[in-house]
């Protein structure tokens, strides 16, 4: 009855050869969930022993770019590697089905090319959009997830989610400061995935509009004070800004252990967390 946390791609904006973008696995009895769909999400799907025709929905925390840069390729692998036609489930925020409707759009040639190809491709992608808000927003299966604000202004609405199984409950934050929606979310959560910053090393760089991730991502320090108010037993940092320096994650474990007295997990591409099982 665990639930189990795979980071596909813990990178920021910045591309790095060693780090995809956002984008979290979560699988939960039979039910399987693709958070956020930054670079290289479909390459690290595949490595983890998925692939976008498994998936029962992709839920998005937000729309910035590098949230939701390769969702096309989720889309497009889904649809051509599905034998017949197959609904892929798209929950996100406000704004979300402009997104979807932009995409499409942006494929449209593609997908008429594919089709001209293939004579058994008789069907364009199929897509089951849902701008969802606070609450509830899957309940199948006995996997339930729930939806709350969190707070990454002037991005707005941003959404974080816990899934919840078995007893056992998992918290995707995406990038936001504390707030009242991450704690109400995160109260008993046995795993806790934040994106983090390090405010000493960016307001080192140089650059203004580097400098000014500092006010809407929590620190280290945030996330780790979140995970401890809210009683959570392990916490993930993951979406690293800077992209920490190779042999750094004892220096950011450290300063989360500070303030967190539970497991804190320092996310590379691929980890695995999982919640125990009964």
């Amino acid at each position: 009855m665990s639930i189990e946390v795979v980071l596909l791609g813990t990178g920021n904006p910045l591309p790095d050869a060693g780090r995809a973008g956002a984008a979290t696995l979560v699988r939960a009895g039979d039910r399987a969930f693709l958070f956020d769909a930054g670079r290289g999400v479909c390459m690290r799907l595949a490595a983890a022993g998925m692939l976008p025709m498994m998936l029962d929905a992709v839920i998005l925390t937000h729309l910035h770019s590098d949230h939701i840069c390769d969702l096309n390729d989720v889309v497009t692998t889904h649809w051509v590697m599905s034998p017949q036609p197959r609904t892929l489930r798209v929950l996100g925020p406000v704004g979300t089905r402009q997104v979807i409707d932009g995409m499409l759009a942006m494929l449209a040639l593609d997908v008429g090319y594919r089709r001209a190809h293939h004579a058994d491709l008789e069907w364009d992608p199929q897509l089951e959009v849902a701008e969802v808000g606070p609450g509830v927003v899957f309940d199948e299966g006995g996997v339930r997830v729930v939806a709350a604000p969190s707070d990454h202004r002037p991005v707005e609405p941003t959404l974080a989610f816990r899934v919840e199984h078995g007893g056992r409950a998992v918290v995707i934050a995406g990038d936001s400061v504390p707030c009242a929606g991450l704690d109400e979310l995160c109260a008993g959560a046995d795993i806790y995935v934040q994106t983090v910053l390090r405010e000493d090393l960016v307001a080192l760089v140089p650059a203004p509009r580097f400098r000014d991730t500092i006010d809407y991502h929590s620190t280290v320090e945030q996330a780790a004070r979140t995970a401890e108010r809210a009683g959570v037993s392990t916490l993930v940092l993951t979406h690293q800004i800077p992209t920490p320096a190779p042999g750094s994650a004892d220096e950011w474990v450290g300063i989360a252990s500070r303030v967190f007295g539970g497991a804190i997990v320092f996310a590379e591409d691929l980890t695995r967390v999982a919640t125990a099982s009964d």
